[in-house]
C-alpha cells in the first residue's frame, strides 16, 4: 500500500475526543481518534498526581491535555496519511494550525523520505475545525522548581550533574519506566517520590496496522516528551521543564535535504514550542535544554569526568532499549563509541558496550554514514559529522601517544582523506559555544564554566 492509494482510501482522519478523570494518583487521559473506514485508536496516559481535581476543568490544563492530543494524534495519522484531519474537539487560529502542521511536516521528514513519499508542507494535510475553542486565560497558579526528563542517556546525567547543588526543588521524568533513567536520578540524589513516570499507553490497533503493512516510521517522539513534560510540570507546580539537547542535533540527517531524525529536539523545534507555550498554553511553565550550547563532543568530555558509576548505567541503545543494555552492533553504539574514544580507553569503552564494535568489519559503512564520507548520517540521535571526525582523530592520537593498537575502524580511517582534512584541526577543538539557546543567563555562565573553561 503506498501513499496515494491510502490517501485515496482513507481521506480523513477524525480527533473525536479526549476524556479526562481524576484519580487519587494520577491524572488518566484518553484520546479518540479515527482512521474513517479503518479502524478507531484511543491511545492513554495516566499521568501521576494526587491534586488533579484542584486543576481540574481549568481552562490551561484542557488546552494542555488538547495539545498533548495534538501531538499524539501524528502517530496514528501516519498510518494512511489522510489528506484531511478533523478536529471535533477544540478549535485553533490559522497561525496555530500553521505551528502544528510545521511540525508534524518537519518532524515526518524522516517517515517522508524513508518511504520515499513525494509531498509538500502545504498540500501534506488540511486541519480542519469543527469544535469548540476552549478559552486561552493566562494561568494564575504559582510555579516554582524543576522538572527534568531523564532517558538515561550520557546528557541527561551530564544536566544531572550540572544542576547537583539545585536538586533540592527538582523532580525526575520519564514516559514510561525504564532502570537506566531511575538509577541515574537516585545517584544523582533525586529520591524515588520525586521520579514521576507518566504511562503512556499505545493503541494495540495501531500495531496491528503496522503489521498488515500501513505506513510506518519514525514521527517526532520528543514533541510527545515536550507537551507532557510541560503538562507534568503544571500539575506539580514545577516552573521549568529543562531538557538536554545539544546544538548538534539540529545538523540534517540527509546532506543534500532538510530532513533531520532530531528535528524535535532541534534548536528550531524549542524555540517554536517556547513560544506556543507562551502565546497559547500560556501555564507558566518554561521550557529550555541546559546544553543546548554544547556538541555532542563537549558534552562526553564532561560525561567523561563523571564518577564511573554513571559510566556503568547510562544507556543510549535504541535497538536494546527494550531489555535496557547497548546492543553493541547499531549506529547508536558506534557513535557513543567514537564520541568517547578521546576521553577513555577503548578497552573500557568495550567494556560498558559490552562489544568489541571498532574491529567490527560491519560497522565499516556505519562509521562512514557517521564521520561523511556517505551523503547521509544514520537516522539516530548522533552528532554533527565535523565533531565525530575530530573524535576520530583525538582518538587515534590518544591511542598513539599510548602506544595501543588501533583498532579496525581507527586504522581504517586513518587510511582516509578525512584524517588528513581533521587531523590538525582536532588538537583546538572543545571550545565551542552556540549563542542559539534559551538558557537563564546564570544557568548559562554555569555550563559555560563547567563544560567549556574547566577544559580549556
Amino acid at each position: 500500500m503506498n501513499f496515494s492509494e491510502l490517501r485515496q482510501q482513507y481521506p480523513e482522519f477524525e480527533f473525536h475526543a479526549f476524556d479526562v478523570a481524576a484519580k487519587p494518583d494520577a491524572l488518566e487521559i484518553t484520546y479518540r481518534f479515527e482512521i474513517k473506514g479503518l479502524c478507531k485508536f484511543e491511545p492513554k496516559w495516566s499521568i501521576p498526581c494526587t491534586n488533579a481535581e484542584d486543576a481540574f476543568g481549568s481552562s490551561t490544563l484542557l488546552r494542555m491535555i488538547f495539545s498533548l492530543g495534538m501531538a499524539e494524534l501524528i502517530s496514528y495519522w501516519k498510518i494512511t496519511c489522510s489528506p484531511v484531519v478533523r478536529i471535533a474537539c477544540g478549535r485553533l487560529t490559522e497561525e496555530q494550525a500553521e505551528w502544528w502542521k510545521r511540525l508534524y511536516f518537519g518532524g515526518l521528514g524522516e517517515f517522508f523520505y524513508r518511504n520515499g513519499i513525494e509531498t509538500d508542507a502545504d498540500s501534506f494535510m488540511q486541519l480542519e475545525f469543527i469544535g469548540s475553542r476552549i478559552p486561552v486565560i493566562p494561568s494564575k497558579k504559582f510555579l516554582s522548581g524543576k522538572l527534568i526528563p531523564v532517558g538515561g542517556g550520557k546528557d541527561s546525567i551530564v544536566t544531572l550533574n550540572l544542576l547537583k547543588d539545585q536538586l533540592d526543588d527538582a523532580c525526575a521524568f520519564q514516559i514510561n519506566h525504564r532502570d537506566s533513567s531511575e538509577q541515574a536520578a537516585l545517584l544523582a540524589g533525586i529520591p524515588k517520590a520525586r521520579i514521576l513516570e507518566p504511562k503512556r499507553t499505545l493503541d494495540p490497533n495501531m500495531l496491528d496496522c503496522n503489521k498488515r503493512g500501513f505506513l510506518n516510521g519514525h514521527t517526532p517522539f520528543s514533541a510527545i516528551v515536550a507537551f507532557s513534560s510541560v503538562l507534568t510540570a503544571y500539575l506539580h507546580g514545577l516552573k521549568n521543564v529543562i531538557l538536554s539537547n545539544e546544538s548538534s542535533a539540529s545538523e540534517s540527517t540527509v546532506s543534500e535535504a532538510e530532513v533531520n531524525h532530531q528535528y524535535s529536539k532541534s534548536y528550531q523545534f524549542e524555540r517554536d514550542f517556547a513560544a506556543y507555550e507562551r502565546d497559547y498554553l500560556k501555564s507558566g511553565v518554561r521550557y529550555f535544554s541546559l546544553l543546548r550550547p554544547l556538541t555532542e563532543f563537549q558534552i562526553a568530555r564532561y560525561f567523561a569526568s563523571l564518577p564511573e558509576q554513571y559510566h556503568h548505567i547510562f544507556r543510549s541503545c535504541n535497538a536494546g532499549a527494550k531489555q535496557d543494555k547497548w546492543c553493541g552492533r547499531c549506529a547508536k553504539c558506534l557513535f557513543v563509541a567514537v564520541i568517547l574514544s578521546p576521553f577513555l580507553p577503548y578497552a573500557k569503552i568495550t567494556e560498558l558496550l559490552d562489544s568489541d564494535i571498532m574491529n567490527l568489519p560491519e560497522m565499516r559503512s556505519v562509521l562512514q554514514e557517521l564521520c561523511g564520507a556517505l551523503p547521509n548520517k544514520p537516522f539516530e540521535c548522533v552528532g554533527s559529522r565535523n565533531e565525530v571526525n575530530l573524535a576520530l582523530c583525538l582518538a587515534i592520537a590518544r591511542a598513539e601517544k599510548n602506544g595501543d593498537s588501533l583498532p579496525l575502524l581507527l586504522a581504517d580511517y586513518k587510511a582516509s582523506p578525512l584524517y588528513e582534512k581533521y587531523k590538525d584541526l582536532a588538537p583546538a577543538f572543545g571550545q565551542e559555544w552556540d549563542d542559539c539557546h534559551n538558557l537563564p543567563a546564570e544557568l548559562a555562565a554555569l555550563v559555560k564554566r563547567e563544560c567549556v573553561e574547566r577544559f580549556a
